[in-house]
């Protein structure tokens, strides 16, 4: 087996570049870029290894952790789920500031990867500047507060991890049934170290998001429901944008004369789709 030696920090960013996805038949960047604020923790590792990478994967500098996570989350739902940025702080505060992001993410189930740089494994020196460790359990840092408001939590202790916890945050990401942010912490002297990793980690995936047919069971209820129906009322979710079925939506609902309202995460699935077409016809 081929390998190649890489710090932890290159072997994510390059990983990051080789998954690709289908995108209305066309191959386009899984992840297309990185919204980062450096210092202490994702500076002297990622940061260098992001500019390596800075011609396969672009970075773009936030001024609030808070606010450039948020744009994130603001992307993955602008694209459909079909593509992630991925979204890093130094640790301390600057990861803590995210973590509001990751809750939006988390509760609209939108995919966003998040990097935050995280104490030394070795716990030495210790403490480092705004860490914020916990004295009284040095296992635990700020990180720990990303776990009720992700869908996937990991830290990195160990450079060969990376080929157990890229691959599981990358498909929780893409599931329909799971989707929602991902959260990978990354200890100072951890980025830095090298292994040799299999090249074909690094080997392009395409991947498709998998799209799960309705059961039989249940449209046959719901055809019932709505035939049964006085006043029925169609209630249009994130799904409709999700699995591209603005169109659909709207000719059932025009051909049944079904009124439809939507909820957050649906505004404007039916609505767009019926403006754009009466634009058109107009």
């Amino acid at each position: 087996m081929k390998t190649i030696r890489l710090t932890t920090a290159q072997a994510l960013v390059k990983f990051l570049v080789a998954q690709r996805i289908l995108i209305n038949g066309r191959e386009e960047k899984l992840f297309p870029g990185v919204l980062a604020i450096f210092g202490h923790g994702n500076v002297t590792s990622l940061g260098v290894a992001l500019d390596e990478e800075r011609k396969n994967i672009r970075t773009w500098r936030g001024q609030n952790e808070q606010g450039m996570a948020l744009a994130a989350v603001g992307f993955a739902k602008a694209k459909r789920r079909q593509q992630i940025m991925v979204a890093s702080s130094s640790i301390g505060p600057g990861a803590l500031n995210m973590v509001t992001a990751a809750g939006v993410a988390y509760v609209d189930r939108l995919p966003v990867l998040f990097l935050a740089g995280d104490t030394f494994v070795h716990r030495i020196p210790d403490p480092v500047l705004q860490q914020g460790e916990n004295f009284a359990d040095p296992s635990i840092t700020v990180n720990d507060a990303f776990k009720p408001v992700v869908r996937y939590w990991d830290r990195i202790v160990a450079p060969q991890q990376l080929l157990h916890s890229l691959p599981h945050a990358v498909s929780t990401m893409l599931d329909p049934a799971t989707c929602g942010p991902a959260f990978l912490g990354l200890p100072q002297d951890v980025q830095a170290e090298s292994f040799d990793y299999p090249e074909i980690f690094f080997e392009k995936v395409v991947h498709t998001i998998i799209r799960p047919r309705a059961d039989t069971t249940e449209l046959k209820n719901a055809v019932e429901a709505l035939k049964n129906a006085k006043r029925p009322l169609i209630i249009a979710g994130g799904g409709v944008h999700y699995s591209l079925a603005e169109k659909e939506l709207a000719a059932f609902a025009t051909a049944h004369n079904i009124p439809v309202v939507e909820t957050v995460a649906g505004k404007a699935s039916f609505w767009r789709h019926t403006r754009s077409t009466q634009g058109r016809s107009g």
